[in-house]
């Protein structure tokens, strides 16, 4: 896999449900980062929470272009409404699997994949695993990124078929993650 015409992204959380005063003064330094670099933005958002909130500071108030901005974890609080409000916005909702803190809603992705595409926003799907969490990474052959490939990809291509799953895994993150030229 080549990384060229790749950046770094500027990653940040919000909280839960809301955004206090340290993930207002993290996203405000990230769209300032954005605004210098071209840098997308990635949100960890808490429990899946938060994500319209999330969006209004660096989309609205903060000038960061939507499509710059991925939204992570938003599978964890599996509501189809927000997931389709978000995705409206332009962002690029990002859903992570699998980590076994957080399992209860694992099996709920392939429906959420499949109703984001259904409302048109295939292009923006980002597909990954929580490979940042220490009950996450492959140990013993537990999950990780072989995981993600092995495992989770089969699960929303019968969603959603193969060649949406290969954008999602291939497509798709080269536009998030491509350098904004600036």
């Amino acid at each position: 896999m080549s990384w060229a015409g790749a950046t770094p992204t500027t990653k940040v959380a919000g909280g839960f449900h809301a955004l206090d005063a340290h993930a207002r003064w993290t996203m405000s330094a990230a769209a300032g980062a954005h605004h210098a670099t071209g840098t997308p933005i990635a949100v960890h958002l808490e429990l899946g929470t938060g994500a319209l909130d999330v969006l209004e500071l660096p989309c609205g108030e903060l000038g960061v272009p939507p499509q710059r901005v991925i939204l992570g974890h938003l599978n964890r609080s599996p509501d189809s409404v927000t997931h389709r409000q978000a995705a409206g916005s332009g962002c690029r909702p990002a859903f992570d699997e699998p980590s076994r803190g957080n399992h209860a809603t694992d099996w709920r992705m392939p429906d959420a994949v499949r109703d984001l595409a259904e409302a048109g926003f295939g292009d923006r799907l980002l597909l990954g695993g929580d490979t940042t969490t220490a009950s996450a990474r492959p140990v013993d052959g537990g999950p990780g990124m072989p995981y993600l490939l092995r495992r989770v990809a089969p699960r929303p291509a019968l969603a959603v078929g193969d060649d949406l799953v290969r954008r999602v895994l291939t497509e798709n993150p080269a536009r998030a993650f491509a350098a904004d030229r600036r």
